[in-house]
């Protein structure tokens, strides 16, 4: 079995000796390692990289998912479909320890493995499996697939990764300062450090919270009766549950309930911390929100040609770099759709999760206007979507494949595939005009921007999640007019359309092709801004000064 002294491979800095356990449902470490779906992933990922740069006594504990969120591949009519196709790792180390957690009132073996720091340079990460042969086939399944669509799967994946993951760390003889409750899924942990310490004041004092999720729907929550029933509160019974947190209705909410467990919490934006202060500020007893803007980090994520050349004030070196990359990122587009596109003409992306909300589609809101976008030959476009919808929402997959078949005729306009770290960043240095067009409110943080603006792509964006605390319009990025609060969700969507084609047709168009130099100004001072204030090396900082110190 692994030595507690043999986890780390580097002695912590005095700064940072604190000892943090980062618990979140998916990392995105590196491209080899597929147990992620999106920003809440890239987030951690980039998280657990920089406490590495740091040398933070920070150690990561997630799920091994056997079969990953999920393969994004094509069907015979080039239509997006999703596959599930397992997955093996050699490189991770197996801990030899092997431990249960009830689940249903039945005991389920948990597998640790770990990804040493060195692997891809990050801090340590501790990966729970049932995908063992001392398990029964249901059971084994618990750690098949990221957000099951099953809600008892659902429920077992959040008491393997919360209680299974404080277990494993009394095993390994761990006791964390600090358990980091990343986003609500690992709540269950409470419950065992609550069995642990005997009080809910002990507890809080050595739990935080980070929320994601500025969407009341979007916070998990599941019935008292279902939780109890598959062994949720560890000991306690359902009424000792709502007394402990003093929680009423039918349903035990994951985000509520992890606020109450908190000392303190934070949202992921300075945007974000006041939607979830007003969200939440109906309950009593829950804990002080804060707010930590993401981050990304940028030894992983950028470019060192460019950056250099950005660097050095070397224009013809930037752009030259810039044509390279896209040359790059156009060879994809030719593998997958058969278009060849041209490195001299400006590129637009869209590329970040499908959902409703952020509306992939909004540039195409007045049709003919669209047309006459893609068609101009004064200043011509290039177009690329990527994303990963939920594979259990049609109506995401559906929308995915509607602009599939609506681009399908145009030389100009690709949608890709297999959107996952490496297609990311590819889009991102390939990328002149990085598009960002949520509804306003509803993105939490959003942080592809960020590393996009590393690698000399001009943000174009709604001003909402991080990009207010960034953008400065017309002298680091484009900034699209959010609509009246007050008007409809399609008369929202109409004005924004609008303010979306007009910045294209009268700022970005033209300043791309006849004001190169300003063009480049723009770049330049983007990727000068968005270091440190938006490098994962402050936030990695920030949440041990905000977050960890009592």
């Amino acid at each position: 079995m692994i030595k507690k002294e043999e986890i780390f491979g580097y002695t912590p800095g005095e700064k940072y000796s604190k000892a943090v356990a980062y618990f979140s449902m998916e990392f995105a470490v590196d491209q080899a390692l597929k147990i992620y779906s999106g920003g809440l992933g890239f987030l951690a990922g980039s998280h657990l990289r920089s406490a590495y740069e740091l040398k933070q006594n920070l150690l990561g504990i997630g799920i091994l998912w056997k079969y990953g969120y999920y393969d994004q591949v094509r069907d015979g009519n080039a239509l997006m479909k999703a596959e599930f196709i397992e997955k093996n790792y050699s490189f991770l180390q197996d801990t030899g320890i092997v431990f249960t957690v009830t689940v249903h009132d039945s005991p389920v073996h948990v597998k640790a493995y770990l990804l040493r720091p060195e692997t891809f340079g990050s801090a340590p990460l501790f990966l729970l499996s049932t995908d063992i042969p001392e398990n029964d086939y249901l059971s084994g399944t618990i750690t098949h697939c990221l957000y099951d669509a099953n809600e008892q799967t659902r429920i077992a994946q959040t008491i393997v990764l919360g209680i299974g993951g404080a277990t494993l760390l009394d095993i390994l003889g761990i006791e964390p300062d600090v358990y980091h409750m990343n986003e609500g899924h690992s709540v269950s942990l409470n419950f065992y450090l609550y069995a642990k310490y005997k009080s809910l004041e002990e507890v809080k004092k050595r739990v935080v919270f980070t929320t994601h999720t500025p969407e009341m729907a979007g916070n998990e929550a599941h019935s008292y009766g279902l939780l109890k029933e598959m062994s949720f509160f560890y000991h306690l019974q359902e009424h000792e549950v709502r007394s402990l947190l003093g929680m009423d209705g039918n349903n035990f909410n994951y985000t509520v309930a992890a606020l109450k467990f908190s000392r303190k919490a934070n949202g992921v934006s300075k945007i974000h911390g006041g939607v979830a202060r007003k969200m939440w500020s109906s309950y009593q007893g829950i804990c002080e929100i804060t707010s930590i803007t993401n981050a990304q980090n940028k030894i992983y994520w950028k470019d060192s040609v460019l950056d250099d050349a950005i660097s050095s004030n070397n224009d013809e070196a930037v752009i030259r770099r810039k044509k390279e990359m896209k040359s790059m990122l156009f060879k994809t587009v030719a593998d997958q759709c058969g278009k060849l596109f041209d490195e001299n003409i400006l590129t637009i992306v869209w590329a970040r999760r499908f959902a409703d909300y952020k509306r992939a589609e909004l540039v195409m809101w007045d049709w003919e206007r669209f047309l006459r976008l893609v068609n101009n030959t004064q200043f011509p476009v290039q177009i690329i979507w990527a994303g990963k919808p939920y594979p259990e929402d049609p109506g995401s997959t559906d929308q995915f494949n509607h602009i599939i078949r609506s681009v399908k005729a145009f030389a100009n306009c690709a949608v890709l595939t297999g959107y996952e770290l490496a297609l990311s960043a590819l889009l991102k240095k390939g990328a002149d005009v990085w598009l960002n067009n949520p509804r306003m409110y509803r993105e939490a943080s959003g942080t592809s921007g960020m590393t996009a603006a590393m690698n000399g792509a001009i943000n174009l964006s709604l001003p909402d999640g991080w990009v207010p605390e960034f953008a400065k319009n017309g002298e680091n990025s484009f900034v699209i007019q959010p609509a009246p609060d007050l008007l409809s969700v399609d008369e929202k969507d109409k004005q924004e359309a609008n303010s979306l084609m007009d910045i294209l047709e009268h700022s970005v168009l033209p300043m791309y092709y006849n004001n190169q130099a300003q063009w480049l100004t723009i770049l330049k001072k983007a990727a000068a801004d968005i270091v440190p204030a938006f490098e994962a090396g402050r936030l990695a900082d920030e949440y041990y000064e905000k977050m960890y110190k009592v």
